[in-house]
């Protein structure tokens, strides 16, 4: 079987091309069929092992599409799916356009998605990705369950957030926050969702995300950046830039890379934000065959 390894702002993935439908995917457990109809088979979470496996925060099949460039199918790196993500969109953009594919529109478990390449310079592109619509936010004034009381919000960007405003961010314990009220907030369960931490920073946001599924913090989580700007617009932090239209841009620091995010908010009872775009970095890193 072979993967691709590429990361988005060190977020990184493994991607196989599955066009022709020969790897299947079974509660966490892929299996790939030669053409000589022999099998092999192995349980994502063993591949994203970083110790006993490859290493990897999520994994990712490219396959035929409907109508459309091609269809993502996204995996936490414990086997978990049904979501989408905003660095593994940038980085299946990247890998398709690696494979020759010319066409960029794509489903993901979240709806339709559109992207661009920006720009390419052979290893790394910077890709524009254009997000789902956010009905909806909920404001929470204190979680129940968890051990510190936390004040923020909850909103679905493709993937649930909850999304919390600190000090001093960088000396956050973001791990054990976010566990705590990733695990114990009764108003999250029972699925749960991704808690990102979030400080005004040089002009825009900088963001740190306790991802489930990872069960740890990512160097950077694109549906969470998306969520942690709404939220930040919300919270009254000044965007980056304004359009005459209204149109707001964040500029973003994840762990180590630069992001942005732009999206038009919608008047109250309209909703929360439109035509939502997540922009940042896709780079390959290796080959890899298992």
């Amino acid at each position: 079987m072979k993967f691709y390894k590429y990361q988005g702002a060190g977020n990184d993935f493994l991607i196989a091309d599955n066009r022709d439908g020969r790897i299947v995917e079974n509660d966490g457990l892929l299996t790939a069929v030669g053409s000589d109809g022999s099998q092999w088979s192995m349980r994502i979470e063993d591949i994203c092992d970083r110790r006993y496996g490859v290493g990897a925060d999520g994994l990712m099949l490219l396959e035929n599409g409907e109508g459309c460039g091609f269809h993502m199918a996204y995996y936490n790196s414990d086997g978990s799916g049904g979501m989408m993500c905003g660095n593994g969109g940038r980085c299946i953009v990247a890998f398709a356009a690696d494979m020759g594919m010319t066409r960029f529109d794509f489903e993901a478990a979240d709806g339709s998605h559109t992207a661009q390449i920006l720009a390419d310079d052979g290893r790394t592109k910077t890709v524009r990705l254009k997000m789902k619509d956010v009905a909806q936010i909920e404001f929470h004034d204190a979680l129940t369950g968890v051990s510190v009381p936390s004040r923020g919000c909850f909103l679905d960007t493709g993937t649930r957030h909850y999304v919390r405003v600190v000090d001093e961010l960088e000396a956050y314990d973001i791990v054990s926050e976010g566990r705590d009220i990733r695990y114990h907030a009764a108003e999250l369960k029972p699925i749960g969702a991704n808690v990102n931490f979030i400080e005004p920073y040089e002009g825009g946001i900088k963001v740190r995300t306790y991802e489930k599924g990872v069960e740890d913090e990512t160097f950077a989580c694109g549906t969470g950046i998306v969520a942690s700007c709404i939220a930040a617009l919300k919270a009254g932090m000044k965007p980056s830039h304004r359009d005459e239209d209204g149109r707001v841009r964040y500029d973003v620091k994840a762990k180590r890379d630069r992001l942005s995010v732009d999206f038009l908010p919608m008047p109250p009872l309209q909703g929360v934000a439109r035509d939502v775009y997540l922009t940042g970095p896709a780079a390959y890193v290796a080959e890899i065959i298992l």
